[in-house]
């Protein structure tokens, strides 16, 4: 469970390939921060190395571009151990990447309080909360549309999170 912090400077999102459900959260975090005059460093990537240097799934920026969320310019990277100790908070998509992370940093040898603090992405969600971030990769198009409307639900609830704090 995370402990409640005030707002990070920095947060990273992930999900496993980085090109169809954390470049959308990254996105959608960096406009709803910037709406709600929150000063952040956003970023995404992914557990896995498949799509290293591709652009995000052509059917995630189609669905990201309808909802006024621009993906197309974001390039897929792979999480690093530098990334524990750059972001002061890494959120996952789903709980299979919360575990690959939290493996990660279990294996850095950095005090663990100069590390990310790390929590599901609908950790603070009051309508989603404990739920993965369903992949859309092998879905339809009501699959890559329920993934925006959770991702704005839970970046709206981090946000509202920390004007709390």
């Amino acid at each position: 469970m995370l402990i409640k912090a005030c707002t990070p400077s920095s947060v990273l999102l992930v999900c496993l390939g980085n090109i169809c459900r954390s470049p959308t959260a990254e996105e959608i975090f960096r406009q709803q921060a910037a709406i709600a005059g929150l000063s952040l460093k956003v970023d995404s990537a992914g557990t896995g190395d498949w799509h290293i240097g591709h652009s995000p799934d052509e059917r995630s920026q189609r669905h990201a571009k309808s909802h006024g969320y621009n993906i197309g310019k974001l390039v897929a990277r792979q999480v690093s151990a530098d990334d524990f100790r750059q972001f002061d908070l890494i959120l996952a998509m789903d709980s299979q990447n919360l575990a690959d992370l939290q493996a990660i940093k279990d294996s850095l040898t950095d005090p663990v309080d100069t590390l990310a603090k790390l929590a599901l992405f609908s950790e603070e969600d009051p309508t989603y909360g404990g739920d993965d971030v369903p992949d859309p990769y092998h879905g339809d198009a009501e699959d890559f549309e329920e993934v925006i409307k959770r991702i704005e639900s839970s970046a709206q609830a981090w946000i509202e999170s920390w004007k709390t704090c």
